[in-house]
């Protein structure tokens, strides 16, 4: 990893515009990933009026809701995004032939093969990676730090940055208005968190959002489940804070 100079804990007490600043400024090539949620959004939102044209990762699995591929399509035109599409080694159709419907007999399996390997290997060229996560999204998620050290398969390690961790939903919801963002249609019938379409339903529990990915069968595809904890001591400058 980059000797990067910044300190874990004071990252803690920054808003999400100051630390998206304070990182932008840190010697890294940065990239976000981007699902078109209402969260990721609101990241790109703030990193765009630093670095407009930040590398911007979408995973085309191939089994995307056609509002999300139609609504990612629309917005990279309007926002003029430097728009990265991570495809798995294997087609839907040639995927599907050699092992049947993943996404049903073995969703775990699925998602290791469109989503996390195509990930890890497309976050290779990258030293920052920037995301929408938030603590209040599932309880896999509640001890999420705003800055995590990130470890790829290969070794390589990336500093981890999540502007969000600590927002609630209504927060989100109010920067989306506040700045007029269009929103992917899907929340308007009532999905809460929208992935693969085979693997996302409106869920039944109002208070766990994620209760509709997977029937309620696992919370995460597995993305995520890679980052370690920080172990870096050096400091953060303290203006800005």
């Amino acid at each position: 990893m980059k000797n990067f100079n910044v300190d874990f804990e004071v990252a803690e007490n920054l808003s999400p515009d100051a630390l998206v600043e304070r990182v932008l400024r840190l010697d890294g090539k940065a990239c976000l990933t981007n699902s078109f949620q209402i969260e990721d959004m609101t990241v790109l939102h703030l990193i765009r009026q630093i670095a407009p044209n930040i590398p911007v990762l979408f995973l085309d699995t191939g089994y995307h809701f056609k509002e999300t591929y139609a609504y990612r399509d629309r917005m990279a035109q309007e926002w003029g995004l430097n728009l990265v599409s991570l495809q798995a080694k294997q087609s839907v159709a040639d995927q599907e032939s050699a092992f049947g419907i993943l996404n049903q007999t073995d969703p775990t399996r699925c998602c290791g093969l469109r989503k996390v390997a195509p990930l890890m290997q497309g976050l290779e060229p990258y030293d920052i990676w920037f995301t929408g996560l938030r603590r209040e999204q599932s309880p896999t998620r509640k001890n999420l730090r705003k800055l995590e050290t990130h470890v790829l398969p290969t070794g390589k390690t990336l500093l981890k940055v999540s502007p969000l961790a600590d927002w609630d939903l209504k927060q989100v919801w109010s920067y989306i208005s506040r700045n007029q963002i269009e929103y992917l249609s899907l929340y308007d019938q009532g999905y809460s968190s929208i992935g693969c379409e085979p693997c996302t339903s409106i869920p039944e529990d109002p208070n766990n959002p994620r209760s509709g990915r997977w029937s309620g069968r696992k919370l995460e595809c597995g993305i995520h489940t890679f980052t370690g904890s920080n172990a870096l001591a050096s400091t953060l400058d303290q203006d800005g804070q």
